[in-house]
């Protein structure tokens, strides 16, 4: 079925539940008035409905490939990159002295959704892209910025960004990649590195890539490693791609979905580098990209949850399956089916409040207001671990309502679930992100998450009553966690990460009902009643701590 680009629902959420306007009231976002926003998510609906969402299936039919080292990208990619080059969407957020537009990040965010629901696979270039240029903007020498920003910007090149190796998956501080001084301004780097998403492609100039390793000398752990921008081909004097980095990819690595994502691994023989940043400060440069890339993730999932959502709905309204009381005669008038397709936009609206929400913060953060700072820094795990759950939870319901044919590859319903379950795993799995709410995120005495509550708390309409007893059970809830040791809560982590996005998504929705709109009423209704009492469940798990875990050795576990 064609794909829908969601303009109408994320203008919808900007305009009437995360507060958009806070953002352009400020003269660092002036430029980004009503009609230039209409007219940007506009383009970018139409660029993905016509151009980005066909390139979907084949993708995933005809996949990236390494032929005599060289990375040959699928059917119409290197098209589908250039049209959102062309139109500027690489670098929307980034600085205009650079090239970019400078324009909020949540515009950004809004843009990304509707590539990742049209192509999750090919989105992830641009994304990677976006957070190195965020990485060199922040923390890249003038030089580098002259010559590399203009380039990414302009999608010209490509960037990517390089942590995992082999034998350290989410420890980073395990990693052996080696960086030695060449004594004229450049690093000698040498190393292997794994699940390197678009980390080479056919259809721009360089691709650039961001590399954590390891000074000779340095400390042990995170606080001995930096950060090197490797390019695949050294620029000349003129700034243009010249001769070619002793780099090379190695193989692709055969994943459950993204087929058309080329992801790499990386072999580095003594290739030149520049350092990012300071010595052994690296990982402080890579979180910048990190907690960039956080968000993107967050948003895949909601991507990925709209676009399984219209291919049920449009299966549901055609299948004639069983007897119906309902007049269409199809399975929409089942009331199971309503049941799921009503769980899968309730979640979805829910997921994409939350990202927006963030975004909003972040922009808000980047004029100095301090609240939004810690604002954004405490929904960042949870908006990851929920968008990308609710991704993969969309998904499964999707091929439910299609039946055994949405077992069948024909249909395109698999695809959702394959793509985005990785979702829930890369840029820090779901449950790091749970134990970095209960652990970093509560460092403040609890100050953010009790900011949260507050607002939960004060609101008002038709669904307060009901929601405002569960956010003082939260609120309860957190004080509890604050009690335990980390090991404590770490064993409850996750379920206390999904009761607040529980909460948060009933507080979203009832904003939504409150515009007197009845669809939005009734999906609020839908939310507030059926998933809301949820948190209940996952407040008392919480509590729970880790008790109980460790009561069984890995022998009677396998007995």
């Amino acid at each position: 079925m064609p794909y829908r680009a969601p303009v109408s629902d994320i203008t919808f959420c900007l305009d009437h539940v995360v507060g958009f306007d806070r953002v352009t009231a400020h003269d660092r976002f002036a430029e980004a008035t009503g009609d230039v926003v209409t007219a940007i998510l506009t383009e970018a609906g139409r660029i993905c409905e016509d151009v980005i969402a066909p390139l979907n299936r084949a993708g995933d039919l005809h996949p990236a490939k390494l032929e005599n080292g060289v990375v040959r990208t699928s059917p119409g990619y290197g098209d589908g990159y250039h049209a959102l080059a062309e139109a500027g969407f690489m670098a929307i957020s980034a600085d205009p002295e650079y090239g970019g537009l400078g324009l909020p990040h949540t515009i950004t965010t809004a843009v990304n959704e509707m590539i990742g629901g049209a192509c999750l696979a090919l989105e992830l270039s641009p994304l990677m892209t976006q957070g190195q240029i965020e990485a060199l903007e922040h923390h890249a020498p003038d030089a580098i910025k002259d010559l590399y920003l203009p380039k990414l910007t302009s999608g010209e090149w490509s960037g990517t960004m390089n942590l995992t190796e082999p034998q350290a998956g989410s420890d980073v501080g395990a990693l052996t990649t080696k960086a030695v001084d060449n004594g004229d301004g450049t690093y000698a780097v040498s190393g292997q590195k794994i699940y390197i998403s678009w980390g080479d492609n056919d259809f721009t100039e360089n691709v650039v890539h961001l590399v954590l390793a390891r000074l000779p000398d340095a400390p042990a752990g995170t606080k001995g490693i930096s950060l090197f921008l490797v390019p695949k081909k050294i620029p000349d004097a003129d700034g243009n791609p010249g001769v070619a980095n002793s780099l090379k990819v190695v193989s692709l690595e055969h994943k459950l979905g993204l087929h058309g994502s080329p992801t790499c691994v990386m072999q580095y023989d003594n290739a030149t580098g520049w350092l990012i940043g300071q010595e052994n400060k690296g990982m402080a440069a890579m979180f910048t990209m990190m907690n960039n890339a956080r968000l993107g993730v967050a948003v895949q999932g909601v991507s990925v949850a709209d676009a399984a959502y219209q291919h049920a709905l449009a299966y549901a309204v055609e299948r004639k399956q069983g007897r119906t009381k309902g007049e269409t005669g199809t399975i929409i008038d089942h009331a199971d089916v309503r049941r799921m397709l009503m769980e899968m936009k309730a979640e979805t609206f829910a997921a994409r409040a939350m990202a927006l929400d963030l975004a909003v913060a972040i922009d808000l953060a980047t004029t100095g207001d301090g609240a939004a700072d810690a604002r954004a820094a405490f929904l960042t795990p949870i908006a990851k671990a929920y968008g990308t759950e609710t991704g993969i939870k969309v998904a499964n319901i999707g091929i439910q309502i299609h039946g055994g044919m949405g077992y069948i590859e024909e249909t395109g319903a698999a695809q959702y679930a394959r793509d985005v379950r990785v979702a829930a795993i890369y840029e820090g799995t779901n449950g790091i992100q749970a134990m970095d709410l209960v652990g970093r995120k509560l460092m403040d005495g609890g100050d953010a998450a009790f900011a949260l509550l507050d607002e939960v708390e004060a609101a008002g309409g038709e669904f307060a009553d009901v929601i405002r007893p569960m956010a003082k059970a939260l609120r309860k809830t957190t004080e509890d966690i604050l009690a335990l040791d980390m090991e404590d809560r770490f064993g409850g982590a996750v379920p206390y990460l999904m009761a607040f996005a529980r909460v948060l998504g009933a507080h979203y929705h009832a904003k939504a009902a409150a515009t007197g709109d009845k669809a939005r009423k009734a999906m609020a209704q839908y939310h507030i009643t059926r998933l809301l009492p949820e948190a209940h469940a996952m407040m008392a798990q919480a509590r729970c701590g880790s008790a109980g875990l460790h009561d069984l050795t890995p022998d009677e576990l396998a007995a």
